[in-house]
């Protein structure tokens, strides 16, 4: 008997959360939240049915069905929330914590599903704090992304956009700067279980990586010839297997009239090749989000202009998944993605 695998991906837009839900052939797509502009959304691989989404200029809302049915999380007071991410390892089995990452540059921290929150002030004390800015609003920054180390409980890695990638081994209280010859735009970071120590980051200023747990950093160039890096996802079966999306730069990443996007894989320390096989031609497509499985070994999603392709084996091999999409909701681009599967 075929193993049936329902796959959920969470799309996070600027005119609501798009939902699409597949078990082998049929995929279904609907959006929540229309109007809201979602920046950033996280699931819990524990429970399926727990989904938090941050917006900008709404805060955040709670799903406890799997993203049928949302509330907004009152105890947060700030507006625009640019991050999000749940850690599973601080809490008793089926429990979690969440942060909470803004703009202007703030972290927060939940220890009841979102009921109530407390600041984690230290993070803007560093030395580097000052020269924080985001290029196309330059009198601020934000939280980019929050990633929560599966295997060592208290220890958090922030995001700042653009600026500083910073780590903390207490929970958030106290931080450790960026080090030399780190990632300073880092837009998504990646961990493997099989590869304790092991840090993936897609920035602006090009792909890194770490194996002591952000202690030093290497620079990953070889065969990447567009150095704008904007989402990494790395294969549930092999942790040197990895996929990259880039463009040249912002201006192509993110501007319909101009946009440029490309995919890359590397694997086993090869230089990274263009994983194209399947997809349209780059020119006119927006940066592509992508997501591995979390469940089959070499499986990888990819997001890109309102549509999702798969590639189930290691010739990278894309194929467009057909959606049947509620209320013509299809979406047309997307800013972060979640996967969460169960069997």
């Amino acid at each position: 008997m075929v193993e049936r695998i329902k796959t959920t991906i969470y799309l996070a837009t600027a005119d609501g959360l798009a939902v699409i839900t597949g078990s082998n052939e049929h995929w279904h797509g609907d959006t929540r939240l229309n109007g809201k502009q979602v920046q950033c959304v996280s699931c819990a691989s524990s429970r399926p049915d727990i989904v938090y989404c941050g917006t900008f200029g709404d805060g955040i809302f709670r799903s406890s069905d799997g993203g049928a049915t949302w509330r907004s999380c009152d105890g947060f007071t700030r507006r625009n929330v640019t991050s999000l991410a749940l850690s599973e390892s601080q809490r008793a089995a089926g429990s979690h914590v969440v942060y909470a990452g803004t703009e202007p540059s703030a972290l927060f921290r939940s220890d009841d599903g979102g009921e109530t929150w407390r600041d984690l002030p230290a993070l803007l004390t560093l030395p580097s704090a000052g020269e924080w800015s985001f290029p196309p609003r330059p009198q601020t920054h934000h939280v980019r992304f929050i990633l929560p180390d599966p295997q060592m409980p208290d220890r958090l890695h922030v995001a700042i956009e653009a600026g500083a990638l910073l780590r903390s081994d207490d929970g958030g209280q106290t931080w450790r700067d960026r080090v030399p010859g780190g990632p300073r735009d880092t837009h998504t970071l990646a961990v493997h279980p099989k590869a304790p120590g092991r840090l993936y980051s897609a920035a602006g200023d090009g792909y890194f990586e770490s194996t002591d747990g952000a202690e030093t950093w290497r620079r990953i160039h070889d065969g990447l010839q567009h150095g704008y890096c904007w989402s990494v996802a790395v294969s549930l079966g092999d942790s040197d297997t990895i996929l990259l999306t880039s463009s040249r730069t912002a201006r192509e990443a993110h501007t319909k009239a101009s946009a440029n996007s490309f995919v890359y894989r590397r694997s086993s320390g090869e230089p990274w090749r263009e994983a194209r096989q399947g997809l349209p031609a780059s020119q006119g497509r927006r940066i592509a989000l992508v997501a591995a499985s979390t469940i089959e070994p070499d499986v990888f999603y990819l997001f890109s202009e309102g549509e999702l392709y798969r590639s189930a084996d290691r010739d990278m091999q894309w194929q467009r998944l057909t959606i049947e999409w509620s209320h013509d909701s299809r979406p047309a681009h997307a800013v972060a993605l979640a996967i969460v599967e169960s069997n």
